[in-house]
């Protein structure tokens, strides 16, 4: 099968999935095809900025699910680190886990000893982070060249199909009038409402006004707060 038909075939099927189950199952399925015995999918919303939600979903060991919650292994999992700061592709190596040590023993002991991870973000701000990863045969330089066109899509195409169908609703922005996004724009840079109005060319007063209304539409106490949520939602 070349990679065109296999596009389709998982195209048809992550996208056709109506439910988390069926849609994970057609991702599973994917990453066997492509070699791997283990997937793993998360979601984190952009917001709260303090405690984000998050969605996770693998096929790992019910004993490593286990203790990976249990022990809060997510704090120190350099591929979730990366994924936050890089959507370029990671492949695990003795070096990756290197300031982590019993967490990577304890992954190998329970079979995730090869594995591959790419995160990716959408216009909302939602991050996705699909795993790859296996308990044998080390990733080859030829076969990461053979399959990386595919894993790299299937991290684009999986992310779209995850936050149409899990079950906490990825956040959408207020709808900001072009004044109150401009003004918003101004103050994340560090301006007064003075300076807004002066390069606006309008009233402190008026600055204020749309201020205002903007930090109603978005449930922000305060105008920090009004610009945290709107980067983060990606609305300037």
């Amino acid at each position: 099968m070349n990679f065109t038909q296999w596009q389709d075939l998982q195209l048809q099927g992550l996208l056709t999935a109506t439910t988390e189950d069926d849609l994970f199952a057609v991702l599973s399925a994917a990453a066997r095809d492509l070699g791997f015995e283990y997937c793993a999918y998360g979601l984190r919303m952009p917001l709260p900025v303090s405690n984000p939600k998050v969605y996770m979903r693998n096929n790992y060991s019910p004993h490593w699910q286990e203790r990976y919650a249990r022990l809060n292994y997510v704090r120190v999992d350099p591929t979730v680190a990366h994924g936050m700061k890089s959507v370029l592709p990671l492949v695990w190596t003795d070096k990756v886990f290197d300031q982590c040590q019993e967490f990577w023993e304890d992954a190998r002991h329970h079979g995730l000893r090869v594995g591959w991870a790419q995160s990716s973000y959408d216009a909302r701000g939602v991050g996705g982070l699909l795993t790859l990863a296996r308990s044998h045969d080390r990733l080859s330089e030829s076969e990461l060249r053979d399959h990386s066109l595919k894993m790299s899509w299937l991290v684009q195409v999986a992310h779209e199909g995850m936050t149409r169908v899990v079950s906490i609703a990825a956040p959408s922005g207020p709808a900001l009038t072009a004044r109150e996004l401009e003004v918003l724009r101004w103050t994340a840079d560090g301006k007064t409402s003075g300076e807004v109005g002066q390069i606006m060319h309008i009233s402190e007063r008026t600055v204020n006004f749309h201020v205002n209304n903007a930090l109603a539409k978005l449930g922000a106490v305060n105008k920090t707060a009004g610009v945290v949520k709107a980067a983060m939602l990606r609305l300037l």
